[in-house]
């Protein structure tokens, strides 16, 4: 008897194994993971001198990002397009009270700005002392 027989290999490669490394079937945003430039100072500084908790570094991080780390156009006036709310909520995965206690919070310790619902102003280094001693301005743009 002559013949083949499916093997499921494709030229000696394990074709599922093949369409994994190729990520096939991966979101593009997980397949290679991407970096964030964050100024040591938060880490350094802010985080034991404002005693920030898990949900509020959570918040302020993915705040951070969207103005500073990812493309925008409002960069250089410290803003943050506009989203819907719930969007940014589902985005960082908490409870929704969670979510704007931790705005209630950063915008008194100084570091956010609410613009209107879904924009926010997001200081490049925290605080205003520091956005002064490391001369960030923001377009004539100040909250």
């Amino acid at each position: 008897m002559t013949g083949t027989f499916e093997t499921g290999l494709i030229h000696g490669v394990d074709s599922e194994r093949s369409r994994e490394e190729e990520g096939i079937g991966v979101p593009k945003n997980l397949r290679f993971p991407t970096t964030s430039e964050i100024p040591d100072l938060f880490f350094d500084q802010i985080i034991g001198e404002f005693r920030l908790n898990r949900v509020e570094i959570l918040v302020l991080m993915y705040l951070y990002r969207l103005v500073w780390c990812k493309p925008n156009l409002y960069k250089s006036y410290g803003l943050s397009v506009v989203a819907k709310e719930e969007d940014l909520v589902d985005a960082v995965g908490l409870k929704s009270d969670e979510f704007f206690g931790a705005i209630h919070s950063l915008e008194v310790n100084g570091f956010i700005s609410v613009i209107r619902p879904g924009q926010f102003f997001v200081r490049k280094y925290f605080t205003q002392e520091n956005d002064f001693i490391y001369g960030q301005t923001y377009d004539d743009f100040e909250v």
